[in-house]
């Protein structure tokens, strides 16, 4: 962190920048809760002044509110971007979507775990999740109807598909990769209907840098 501190002081000077006062807002909080997003801590931390911070954000909730929209941005707005990827079939589709949850991928499972772990003390961040939640499984139900699904059917296999993925970020399950791999073409199956195929299987594995 030091050295990271130093690089980016070289850079920015001695005001830092909105992204690294965001950057050290995020990491507090996904290391410590939201009781550690305070302007002093994170000015201590980045070695700059509270002045610094107040060039980028109005107050602590500016802030806060900084922090939704960049959760929103990284985990809703990939998650959709996914499910409107080229895809020849439904299986093709949804390999696109379990992509973005696997290591390598823009999905980022802490975030998403401590917004909503931050959605039960306050309202108005559980009505974005809300909204969020709302988001991402429209897009997947439109995928689903994309390739031909009725709507009764889209809305319950998108709703399998997500509340799968929520279900492994919540339980914080821990699964390696290669076990996650080879569970792939059973889930694509469930989620589907519809086994994939090898030439699919391989071009998915091959994206997230997994051989044959």
């Amino acid at each position: 962190m030091a050295d990271l501190i130093d690089t980016t002081e070289k850079a920015t000077g001695w005001r830092g920048s909105r992204e690294v006062w965001l950057a050290a807002a995020r990491e507090a909080f996904l290391d410590s809760g939201l009781d550690a997003v305070k302007i002093q801590p994170l000015a201590s931390r980045l070695n700059l002044s509270r002045t610094s911070f107040y060039w980028f954000f109005a107050d602590r909730a500016a802030l806060l509110e900084a922090l939704l929209e960049d959760w929103e941005t990284v985990n809703t707005g990939s998650l959709v971007a996914a499910a409107h990827d080229y895809a020849e079939t439904i299986t093709e589709g949804v390999l696109n979507l379990i992509g973005i949850f696997l290591d390598d991928g823009p999905f980022e499972s802490r975030l998403d775990l401590a917004v909503r772990g931050w959605a039960h003390q306050a309202e108005a961040v559980a009505l974005r999740v809300n909204r969020a939640d709302d988001t991402r499984l429209a897009a997947i139900r439109a995928m689903y109807e994309r390739f031909g699904y009725g709507a009764g059917e889209a809305d319950v296999r998108a709703r399998t598909v997500y509340l799968v993925q929520i279900g492994y970020i919540s339980m914080q399950v821990h699964e390696d990769t290669a076990t996650r791999m080879t569970r792939i073409p059973d889930y694509v199956k469930t989620f589907t209907g519809k086994a994939p195929s090898e030439r699919e299987l391989a071009r998915f594995r091959a994206r997230h840098g997994q051989g044959a």
